[in-house]
């Protein structure tokens, strides 16, 4: 079975002189159709999001809309601008060490991966840290991701204000950088390895647009100890009912198995052609595989990304005051005019 895989688009990981690459953003009708298409999708998610909102708030449940006070508007300000430090500090070391892409994100899928239903235990909780965790075989080769992800929370840590980062945070940011550094790096070889024309590729076209709720989701706690044993498969050892078992237990299905395709192993067009195998799960493999030879591939960004939000969330009661601090005030009347 045919297909582009996530992972082969970055640099490192495939040959990027292959001469069938785009020249133009635009080459050709066919090609200006499927932007056109891959726009329409795009307004009808941000239009739909817009009139959910502003149901919302005339139903009465959202009653703070304009309410914000000093407080809020800084908090949302502080929050806000480590979020960036951070993703600027990923992005450079994830940059730096290519190779541990798969890595990355197989470290955010297995810890929230332990998440149970019946108990409401485990979850994207940062407990793979934990040596006990991270020895287990489902997590064979982790360990150097997780160093990198430690230096670099070592120094977010030096910087930030509002306290530490939390492991489970960072984890989790760490695998939302190295998504995004391969969506990126797919453009840039539709661009013939261009990188100015890749990265206006990826502007203009690209999905960065649709990861508003997951930056949002941002102030995760740390467990205190190692999750329970047995809940986590082997991801390269596993049949693809176990594997669909497993993601329906935590609230999702065949098609996210399908689009998260990427986070179950360093080659993901042999873990696909392992998946197709499966009735349920073939059709949503195919059409991942179809989009990601698209110029945009908004079906396979837009339904990857909606998948790794509510992944990167179970178990988790979002703090958002997480990492704020008291801003002093000035008393204006003591000041000399």
């Amino acid at each position: 079975m045919g297909g582009v895989s996530f992972l082969s688009t970055v640099p490192s990981f495939t040959n990027t002189t292959n001469h069938q690459h785009l020249t133009t953003l635009s080459s050709s009708s066919s090609h200006r159709s499927a932007v056109i298409r891959s726009f329409h999708r795009r307004d009808v998610l941000k239009l739909t999001g817009t009139a959910m909102g502003m149901e919302l708030i005339g139903n009465g449940f959202i009653n703070h809309v304009g309410d914000a006070n000093a407080a809020d508007l800084n908090q949302r300000r502080q929050r806000s601008e480590l979020q960036s430090k951070i993703k600027i500090t990923l992005s450079s070391a994830i940059k730096a060490k290519p190779e541990l892409l798969p890595s990355i994100l197989k470290l955010a899928l297995n810890d929230a991966m332990t998440y149970d239903k019946a108990t409401k235990s485990g979850g994207a909780n940062g407990s793979i840290r934990f040596s006990s965790e991270l020895s287990r075989a489902e997590n064979e080769g982790l360990s150097d991701g997780l160093s990198l992800i430690e230096d670099v929370k070592k120094e977010i840590d030096s910087i930030s204000k509002g306290g530490p980062i939390s492991y489970a945070d960072l984890i989790q940011l760490a695998g939302q950088s190295a998504v995004k550094s391969t969506f990126l790096a797919s453009a840039i070889r539709k661009c013939g390895g261009n990188e100015e024309k890749g990265n206006l590729l990826y502007t203009a076209y690209g999905s960065a647009g649709q990861w508003g709720l997951f930056d949002r989701n941002f102030g995760r706690s740390d467990a205190t100890e190692a999750d329970s044993e047995g809940r986590v498969p082997q991801w390269g050892k596993a049949t693809v009912q176990e594997m669909k078992d497993k993601f329906i237990a935590i609230g999702l299905g065949p098609r996210q198995l399908a689009v998260m395709s990427a986070f179950l192993g360093p080659d993901q067009l042999a873990t696909e052609q392992l998946l197709a195998t499966d009735p349920q799960v073939a059709p949503w493999v195919q059409k991942y595989q179809r989009s990601r030879e698209t110029v945009s591939q908004t079906d396979y960004e837009v339904d990857l990304i909606t998948a790794f939000t509510k992944l990167s969330c179970l178990g988790q009661q979002i703090n958002f005051e997480a990492y704020t601090y008291p801003v002093e005030r000035i008393n204006l009347s003591k000041l000399k005019l």
